[in-house]
């Protein structure tokens, strides 16, 4: 979208810096997420989030600002922890670095119920993750909240600039969104977040890109390919449609892809290349590593297809923004690199293509969105993401086709089961991983020396962040007793109820 009265979030590297830009979002206003070295590059904002991130303001080379080129833009602008109290310095306060680092809940007690806390509680609880601490304050400056301490915890200096040393971003500061929406209610105009409008401009942008040259587009069956594959139709350009079968694929689920892009009306071509992809991850057991041979792989095999195709100019991905933050700080900031996408990092010079991927900017959820508006059925829509390695980032360990299979049939069991108990729509993702791992089972009256299988369930909104799904123990052991009865190869099944963070989603 246009960068113009937009929300410019500033990444100074915590992992939270993109929920930010996800809850402004949510707020009906468009965000996007700039490093430090684009700081003079925002364009024309309509207001500006300098983000927290883990290192002191103390530190000698601390992450920084240009102070009065963020003056010159002339917006309201709103710290949060390190961002809060970088401006508090930059306004001739101090802060006081900590050996103590105050982590978890704590309580918010406004001065006053205006402003920035207008409608918020006279208590309400907030989530802290910082060491450092504001103690001098610069003379123009008010404290308008503080914890239950007594300790300041949000200030304000003049009418345009707020800082608060809590994450609003987080679910766990409860009343943190309504925060988030009094600050930007004091910025003018900003610009409208529309998946409609956002639609429109995809559409635009895609067709004066590529004009009349040929895309691959490569789709996997899954949502986030299914969504760019219909959006490349509907923006009337040359589009052959690709879907490679890895090997590493759910059970039926080539047969179910070619179903769904008939019934949408999207023509697809099959490379059967199971072969190819299982022989270069045989041995493979580093996650980086397989993730790099299966991206590899997927670029051979495009360049190949590729070759047939004649005037191909453009490889289309459904890459997403989550996609693009875990892989590497989204724009080049000073945040940590969670894990590589097999599909984030750009093509290679010999092949010839440039690389198109319009969900780039988009989350999950609104991936979705953008799939009901292109008219997608809900009941595809409503699907359980499916990777692009497919079931290489479940098997944890060395990939082989006995491991392939027990994970096939264990996961077809345990899908089965939630749909069955009306579970299936509640829960945003759910899977079943094998372990490298053998264990002592009895089994009739005979010793087994058999495998394990994890099946992990989660809820979430975004998938930034997630939490265990809390499926019924009841239906836990019905799981269970089926997958170990009915897949030969499994004595015992483990459920994953690992948050994200500390956790991913998927094991790999």
């Amino acid at each position: 979208m246009e960068e113009n009265r937009h929300v410019a979030v500033v990444d100074f590297g915590s992992q939270y810096t993109q929920l930010i830009v996800r809850r402004v979002r949510e707020l009906g206003f468009f965000a996007r997420l700039y490093a430090l070295e684009e700081f003079d590059e925002l364009g024309k904002p309509g207001a500006i989030i300098l983000s927290g991130g883990p290192r002191s303001t103390s530190e000698e080379d601390a992450p920084d600002i240009d102070f009065g080129r963020l003056q010159d833009y002339g917006v309201p602008v709103l710290g949060i922890c390190y961002g809060m109290q970088l401006l508090n310095i930059k306004f001739g306060g101090n802060v006081q670095a900590s050996d103590h680092r105050e982590y978890g809940p704590a309580v918010l007690k406004p001065e006053q119920q205006e402003g920035l806390f207008e409608g918020i509680s006279q208590e309400s609880q907030v989530w802290m993750s910082h060491s450092d601490t504001v103690n001098d304050l610069a003379g123009n400056c008010r404290v308008i909240a503080r914890n239950q301490h007594g300790t300041p915890v949000s200030l304000q200096w003049g009418e345009r600039y707020f800082g608060i040393q809590f994450h609003p971003e987080v679910t766990h500061s409860h009343e943190g969104l309504r925060v988030l929406n009094n600050f930007l209610l004091r910025a003018d105009s900003l610009q409208e977040f529309r998946i409609e409008d956002f639609k429109r401009e995809l559409l635009e942008e895609i067709r004066e890109r590529v004009g009349e040259k040929q895309v691959v587009c490569g789709v996997s069956g899954g949502v986030d390919s299914t969504v760019l594959a219909v959006l490349l139709k509907e923006a009337g350009i040359k589009m052959r449609a690709i879907f490679v079968d890895h090997g590493l694929l759910r059970k039926d689920e080539g047969d179910e892809v070619r179903k769904n892009f008939h019934r949408m009306g999207v023509d697809i071509e099959t490379v059967e290349a199971s072969e190819r992809f299982l022989g270069d991850l045989a041995g493979v057991t580093d996650p980086q590593e397989k993730r790099r041979i299966i991206g590899h792989e997927f670029i051979e095999v495009f360049k190949t297809a590729a070759k047939d195709i004649p005037g191909a100019r453009f490889l289309a991905q459904g890459t997403l923004y989550p996609d693009v933050i875990e892989s590497v700080s989204f724009s080049g900031g000073p945040s940590v690199t969670i894990k590589s996408h097999h599909n984030v990092g750009g093509l290679p010079e010999r092949m010839n293509m440039e690389l198109v991927e319009p969900l780039r900017e988009l989350f999950k959820d609104e991936v979705r969105a953008l799939g009901r508006e292109l008219g997608l059925p809900a009941s595809f829509i409503g699907r359980h993401p499916f990777p692009g390695p497919g079931l290489a980032i479940r098997c944890p360990g060395e990939i082989t086709r006995e491991k392939l299979a027990i994970l096939r049939r264990a996961d077809a069991v345990f899908i089965d089961q939630i749909r069955k108990h009306g579970l299936y729509d509640e829960i945003w993702q759910a899977f079943v991983a094998i372990l490298p791992v053998r264990t002592v089972g009895v089994m009739g009256d005979g010793r087994t020396y058999e495998s394990v299988v994890a099946i992990r369930a989660v809820e979430t909104q975004d998938f930034m962040t997630a939490d265990g799904a809390r499926i019924p123990y009841d239906v836990l052991a019905t799981i269970s007793n089926r997958i170990i009865n009915e897949v030969r190869g499994v004595n015992r099944v483990v459920y994953d109820i690992s948050s994200k963070p500390p956790a991913t989603i998927e094991w790999e």
